[in-house]
């Protein structure tokens, strides 16, 4: 499914085998919530296991991200870190022979789950980095559509060290950061600075430590001077075309034009240019 490109995962929100996955009922202490003027903050807490993607992380970040997606309120996502590791991908003891193979199972279903997430979330998720991004950490920070950040930070998918390739870190890697850069990543599991991130695309921004948090909230307030419900479309449109035909791509992209045209907040934005105001947005669909 994958394989076939990005933009069917739109179709098929929720695929059949992770309708079938297990979720605990409460979320953990591994994760802190804060949700401010619009924007949504969830961070890793979980420095003993340097902020590994495990079974009860996955599940706190799929509900925190999939929560509160029909609030108006809700104009953007951040993802960040406790400590100087983002995360260091999967938990590993969770993928022994001798945690059976259902887990073993569970943990790829739930990550890419995860990205499903970040993918069909209605608002932008901004990854905000400062530090080590590994394995699927790695991923993570790749399948976000904003990531920032520090000068100290680094990037690594060092699977195959390990005897397990980053196949599913390879997805997003492939599809947003430059091939020659990806394969060198992927084949040598050497880790690329901040500034190589920033040229081949991983990354958005990079700046000074003591900076990450004006440059996330910059980019939050910019995201939010726009009607939500006009980011949501194009957000969407963005994933769905992304993996065709170019021809295709522009004549549905056409009809998403038009479609964005008779919205209210469409023909706000207009009316707003013309008359030389601010635009009152509505933030509905129509």
């Amino acid at each position: 499914m994958i394989a076939a490109g990005l933009w069917r995962i739109l179709k098929t929100p929720i695929p059949k085998e992770l309708c079938n996955v297990k979720y605990s009922s409460t979320y953990s202490e591994i994760t802190k919530v804060q949700f401010i003027n619009g924007i949504k903050s969830i961070k890793l807490h979980d420095q003993k296991t340097r902020n590994s993607l495990s079974i009860i992380m996955m599940e706190d970040l799929i509900r925190h991200i999939n929560s509160d997606g029909n609030n108006k309120n809700l104009r953007v996502i951040v993802l960040s870190a406790d400590g100087n590791i983002f995360s260091a991908g999967h938990n590993l003891k969770e993928l022994t022979l001798e945690a059976g193979k259902a887990q073993q199972e569970k943990v790829f279903q739930l990550a890419t789950h995860l990205m499903h997430s970040i993918i069909n979330c209605p608002v932008p998720v901004i990854a905000q980095v400062n530090g080590l991004a590994a394995a699927a950490g790695c991923q993570l920070v790749a399948q976000c559509d904003i990531a920032i950040c520090t000068e100290n930070s680094s990037f690594s998918t060092p699977g195959s060290n390990f005897g397990i390739f980053c196949s599913t870190p390879g997805v997003p890697m492939a599809r947003k950061v430059l091939r020659s850069t990806s394969l060198n990543m992927l084949l040598t599991g050497l880790p690329i600075s901040a500034s190589e991130a920033k040229s081949s695309g991983l990354v958005t921004t990079v700046c000074l430590a003591e900076d990450l948090d004006m440059e996330v909230n910059k980019t939050c307030e910019a995201i939010k001077s726009k009607s939500r419900s006009v980011i949501e479309l194009g957000k969407k449109f963005f994933y769905e075309q992304i993996d065709m035909d170019i021809k295709k791509a522009y004549y549905l992209g056409a009809a998403k034009m038009l479609e964005n045209l008779g919205m209210e907040d469409g023909q706000e934005g207009i009316k707003s240019f013309v008359e030389k105001r601010k635009p009152k947005w509505s933030h509905g669909n129509y």
